[in-house]
């Protein structure tokens, strides 16, 4: 096959499912096929919804839309509690099929993987051709609810931006003669990394339209958006490949919405000890230390309260515990919502420095109790403080972050 030319030449294929969550509860009970579906944490109207079936979206109900809204805007919803285990399981199978048709160069979150495309793949029919196995494997392999978008560009960047120019079930190739011109219908909004503030921070510069971020310089755009990113933002724009940059990870966290029955103090207190275990248990199979612990408690009805406690680096759970509990007799009087507990100023083994204080056989416990857990279970074991905290803050998957098969 004779060489691709390089201004029709795609070099990424990335793939967005459509509806992730609702779409798996469509798949797994068919009677919720064709009917608006919402997954929500809890069943509650004070929550909101984190995924919402495309049945939903035409009634005006979007992710992030509270319940009682979107009980207004579709009174005929089904609103689930989401099943986050069933999602980490259908993810592996799409990631398992994806990989059948095409190496999987990174999976960027639960619902979205990106594949560097090579030799003849990079001819925009043959790739095209690829997206559309792709899609029948999906069907086939894993589900026909199950839908997803696809996009092909020069580099990942763009390749995920056409992945959500149509949906759902979509396909659009940006190729590098399309450049910049077919980006002008977008709203700056559009732009991953542009969020509310950053769109702000570009409109108070006069910066509305993609027309006119686009006729900005590497400098005029690296000074509108105050950091090397909007420079870098240039260059991806107009379909260059940049390396990509990984920083080290500064923090372990998990949070959880309270059910109306524990918006209380003390079993608000039970969620957070449970989140405290957890994220203790994955700094260590990180193989880190946490010199810092935060909590974070937000209200109903009043500002959000958070705290925080430097300490020598360690692993300890029984360590991390004690902290929350004396944190925790500030906490102002009020109905708590939610809450949440972060481990920071993370140090690798390899350059942890061992403490006159640390204890041994609190050591040996803790990896003691890993060890059992690991082999039957999640929990089979745990320290009393936690006894009493059950089954509660259940497992909940982050943007970025696919729990393991052994936090199942």
């Amino acid at each position: 096959m004779s060489k691709v030319e390089p201004a029709t030449q795609v070099r990424w294929l990335y793939l967005d499912m459509n509806s992730f969550f609702a779409s798996v509860e469509q798949e797994l009970n068919p009677s919720l096929r064709g009917k608006p579906v919402a997954v929500v944490p809890l069943l509650a109207d004070t929550t909101c919804c984190i995924a919402v079936s495309y049945e939903g979206k035409a009634f005006g109900v979007k992710t992030g839309t509270m319940v009682a809204e979107a009980k207004r805007l579709c009174p005929g919803m089904v609103f689930i509690e989401g099943r986050h285990e069933q999602y980490i399981r259908y993810h592996k199978r799409i990631v398992a099929a994806v990989e059948s048709c095409v190496p999987v160069a990174a999976v960027c979150s639960i619902d979205e993987i990106a594949c560097r495309l090579s030799g003849s793949q990079e001819d925009v029919s043959v790739a095209h051709a690829l997206a559309d196995k792709i899609k029948a494997t999906l069907r086939s392999q894993v589900g026909v609810s199950l839908r997803c978008s696809i996009g092909l560009a020069p580099n990942r960047y763009l390749a995920k931006i056409a992945a959500d120019m149509h949906k759902p079930d979509g396909f659009t190739v940006v190729r590098p003669c399309d450049l910049p011109e077919v980006l002008f219908a977008l709203k700056v909004r559009d732009l991953p990394g542009v969020g509310a503030r950053m769109e702000t921070r570009l409109q108070d510069r006069g910066i509305h339209t993609m027309t006119k971020l686009l006729a900005l310089s590497p400098e005029e755009l690296r000074r509108a958006w105050g950091s090397v990113v909007g420079e870098r933002l240039w260059h991806l724009l107009r379909g260059e490949e940049r390396v990509e940059k990984t920083s080290p990870q500064q923090s372990i966290s998990h949070s959880h919405v309270l059910p109306p029955e524990l918006r209380n103090s003390p079993d608000a207190l039970r969620v957070l000890k449970k989140l405290t275990t957890k994220t203790a248990t994955r700094l260590r199979g990180e193989a880190l230390w946490a010199s810092r612990l935060d909590v974070y408690v937000r209200f109903l009805a009043q500002e959000s309260w958070k705290a925080h406690c430097t300490l020598f680096e360690t692993q300890d759970t029984l360590a991390f515990l004690h902290v929350v509990e004396e944190l925790w007799q500030k906490l102002p009087a009020g109905e708590p919502y939610a809450v949440g507990v972060a481990l920071s100023g993370l140090v690798p083994d390899a350059r942890h420095s061992p403490s006159l204080f640390d204890d041994p056989k609190r050591s040996k416990l803790t990896q003691a109790l890993d060890q059992v857990n690991q082999k039957f279970g999640r929990e089979t074991v745990h320290f009393g403080a936690t006894h009493d905290a059950g089954a509660l803050a259940p497992l909940r998957i982050a943007f970025t972050r696919i729990p393991d098969e052994d936090e199942l």
